[in-house]
């Protein structure tokens, strides 16, 4: 299940994760975001056991999107032990995101 996440539980559910985290940066007016989490649920599916897919609403959590300077969306950030390793921007195709997550399973 994917799970959202927002300045209460960020840091317990990323920042400290023993996974690698793909956070998505989302907003409910955004329509490529829509179709970047359509393809995000199919790479889940495949991948669960090996990181954690969570979702980050910009406009509940402003704060967070800021600090890891979130400036266009869709826009997905890889963590690994609590620190960003790589941002992808826009509409991603699976293969894109395949591709940045398979060296960090």
């Amino acid at each position: 299940m994917v799970e959202a996440v927002s300045n209460d539980n960020f840091e317990s559910e990323v920042i400290k994760s023993q996974k690698p985290v793909l956070v998505d940066f989302w907003a409910e007016w955004c329509v490529p975001c829509k179709k970047v989490n359509t393809v995000l649920e199919g790479i889940f599916q495949k991948f669960s056991d090996k990181f954690k897919l969570v979702k980050l609403n910009i406009e509940e959590s402003p704060e967070i999107a800021s600090k890891y300077m979130v400036m266009s969306l869709p826009a997905l950030i890889l963590f690994k032990d609590g620190k960003p390793q790589k941002k992808l921007v826009g509409l991603i195709s699976e293969r894109e995101i395949e591709k940045m997550l398979l060296p960090y399973m």
